[in-house]
């Protein structure tokens, strides 16, 4: 079989992406959850809580609340209508985290969930960190 040959099946077998359909979940999506976000914090505003701990807890309410729908399985079937909607930062960390320590933790609690529990997010926290190192170093350089 050629590359040709092998380009054509494979666009036969491959259904077309509707594009549009899906930067307009991803943006309703997207933005939906960042209201959420939002609404959380007019609502702590509300309650009288200082500035720091608003800050403090409207990520942490977004992650609770993405860890405990990928915990019970209804954070994937939204995935798959929003997209990359589902990606903003803190919800999409939140399930990178949960999803392989719900998925290994037949195999116990430390080797299946907690060894597995950074299997996806450990790269991102490893380069985040080195990245965060190397932008204060040349900041501080920078600076001097």
């Amino acid at each position: 079989m050629t590359g040709k040959e092998y380009k054509k099946m494979a666009e036969k077998a491959s259904p077309p992406t509707a594009k549009i359909k899906n930067a307009v979940c991803a943006y309703v999506f997207g933005g939906g959850i960042c209201a959420i976000g939002e609404g959380f914090r007019m609502l702590y505003e509300r309650l009288g809580l200082g500035e720091d701990k608003v800050k403090l807890l409207v990520p942490v309410s977004l992650i609770v609340i993405a860890a405990i729908l990928t915990a019970i399985g209804l954070f994937d079937k939204i995935a798959r209508i929003a997209g990359a909607g589902t990606i903003v930062p803190i919800t999409g960390f939140a399930n990178s985290i949960v999803s392989p320590a719900m998925e290994f933790q037949s195999e116990g609690k430390i080797l299946g969930t907690g060894a597995q529990m950074f299997k996806i997010a450990g790269p991102v926290l490893v380069y985040g960190t080195a990245a965060a190192v190397i932008y204060g170093v040349v900041y501080f350089l920078a600076t001097r």
